[in-house]
């Protein structure tokens, strides 16, 4: 037997000191690195809430909650997939839902989740709350025992299971005053503490009914830019949210995950002409020179959506000409267009009567200069990188746009009288009645679109038995107000979504769902592991 010695004993013992400091001094980019604890420097998950975490009103209902859990999910190729329900039925005319639920789930509090929490979430959810999933066909919510819920609606809503797959669930002891503060659900990880202004911390729900996670504590930090980059650089952090000018620097040490989304970035043209009325909240309404189709189709068509992807994106994104992106079930390819054609933009503008008379590079038609101003949010790069490109690309064929930069609160008091850049991107094809619906024009239609042909191809599709039968109306609507039709958008780019990972997390790429309007980095967050 070797002998051990008193002195062999103490070099043991410096020699391990000496691994504990180098791998979890700050800095060291193994910290946290062989632990089942998780640091994200995420702003686009939602940003950091203002006051609460209730989904009830609103917090991150597009993204996987992890505090709750919802009656079914969407996987990659968005297929519905059960969560806490087990199966659905349809009636016949289309308006009785009937979902059947688990019958094994605990909330956070150790109660029983029954069919009267899921009864009582849609109920409030419909009556009170502000979820950007629209309940308001809802007519009645009932159970039909513990592990049963009916939905009967007003009309038949082929989008009705899109609902079911967004919302949520909370106990039926909700409280709308207190809840928020300290959120109890059924999801895979349990609220812990919110550091306002620094981080919110999870852990590990060990009763989770479904596939229970590898990290058994997550801490949400909101750091943007470099600021999260370094994070992870510096093993502060294990991935980090980073806009697209940060992909062009040396990054050694880690790697990024790239994800296509279906969260669209675009100008919204007000389609109708400023006769000095205005919103019940004393807004603006209509602009001269937008509601002009050949500027609109002149934009669409000599705008370059490839000279923006390629050189302030570099390189991320995806072209888009309707909004709809390519991954969704309801894409039009009959949308596309080639674009970048100034001489086709100038032939628009020249047909429709749009001459430069006074030589001073701005076609003008009935006394008016093709000249508008364009507004986006000035703390997003991306969307400032556009307004940019997109008034240096317009002046070549005589349209002059004027960039300006706004809060996204100043953002709301234009959007009815002024091309602003904007997105949304759901999973649920009702986003496109939101966004062009006439009945909804002043509200969440800020293009003003008023097109019968639309309005008949909406309720067709919202009226169709079947989601699958529903995916050809909402694709005529697509190339309804695409630069073939009505042009109420100049959309450019499906965002991708790009996070700076340590080489040793393992995010399981290839079962991340799709990432929607702020992203969702979380969707598939129980597959997550170290490497």
């Amino acid at each position: 037997m070797k002998k051990i010695t008193v002195a062999s004993i103490g070099i043991a013992v410096i020699l391990i000191a000496i691994i504990a400091i180098v791998a979890f001094s700050p800095g060291s980019n193994t910290k946290n690195s062989l632990n089942d604890e998780l640091v994200v420097a995420l702003w686009a998950y939602g940003g950091e809430p203002s006051n609460n975490l209730d989904p009830i009103n609103g917090w991150n209902l597009e993204q996987e909650p992890l505090i709750q859990s919802r009656l079914f999910t969407r996987d990659k190729d968005m297929k519905l997939v059960n969560d806490l329900g087990t199966g659905y039925t349809i009636s016949d005319d289309g308006k009785t839902y009937t979902v059947d639920i688990r019958n094994d789930v605990k909330f956070h509090d150790n109660s029983t989740l029954t069919a009267a929490d899921v009864v009582a979430t849609y109920n409030i959810a419909a009556k009170g709350g502000h979820t950007t999933a629209d309940l308001s066909n809802i007519n009645e919510t009932t159970a039909t025992n513990d592990t049963g819920v009916k939905f009967v609606l007003n009309k038949p809503d082929s989008t009705f299971l899109s609902k079911l797959a967004t919302q949520p669930i909370v106990p039926k002891t909700y409280n709308n005053e207190t809840y928020g503060k300290n959120p109890i659900g059924s999801g895979p990880y349990k609220f812990v503490q919110w550091d306002k202004g620094q981080q919110i911390i999870l852990e590990r729900n060990n009763d989770y009914y479904g596939k229970k996670p590898y990290f058994k504590k997550l801490t949400l930090t909101y750091l943007q830019g470099e600021a999260a980059l370094d994070a992870v650089l510096k093993g502060d952090a294990d991935i980090a949210e980073i806009p697209p000018e940060l992909t062009n620097r040396s990054l050694k040490d880690g790697t990024l995950q790239t994800y296509k989304s279906v969260d669209p970035r675009g100008v919204s043209f007000p389609t109708a002409p400023n006769l000095g009325e205005k919103t019940s909240k004393g807004l603006e309404i209509g602009n001269n020179i937008t509601a002009n189709l050949a500027i609109r189709k002149a934009l669409n068509y000599g705008i370059s959506r490839d000279e923006i992807i390629k050189g302030p994106l570099f390189g991320h994104g995806t072209k888009t000409y309707d909004g709809v992106s390519t991954q969704l079930p309801w894409n039009n390819p009959d949308s596309t267009i080639k674009d970048g054609d100034i001489d086709e933009a100038k032939k628009i503008l020249s047909e429709d009567g749009w001459k430069d008379t006074d030589g001073d590079g701005i076609v003008e038609k009935d006394g008016l200069k093709a000249e508008v101003d364009l507004v986006y949010m000035a703390s997003d790069s991306v969307r400032q990188a556009m307004a940019v490109s997109i008034a240096e690309q317009a002046e070549k064929f005589g349209i002059k746009i004027h960039p300006e930069g706004k809060t996204y609160a100043e953002m709301g008091n234009f959007k009815y009288s002024t091309p602003v850049i904007n997105g949304y991107g759901s999973r649920d094809p009702s986003q496109l009645k939101s966004d062009y619906y006439s009945k909804l024009a002043g509200k969440s239609n800020a293009a003003l679109l008023n097109n019968s042909t639309v309005d008949s191809h909406i309720d067709s599709a919202i009226n169709a038995h079947t989601e699958s039968e529903s995916y050809a109306y909402w694709k005529s609507i697509a190339g309804d107000i695409s630069p073939k039709g009505d042009s109420a958008w100049l959309w450019i780019i499906d965002l991708d979504y790009i996070y700076y990972a340590k080489n040793n997390l393992d995010v399981s790429h290839d079962t991340a769902t799709i990432p929607t309007h702020g992203g969702d980095l979380f969707g598939n967050i129980c597959d997550w592991k170290r490497k």
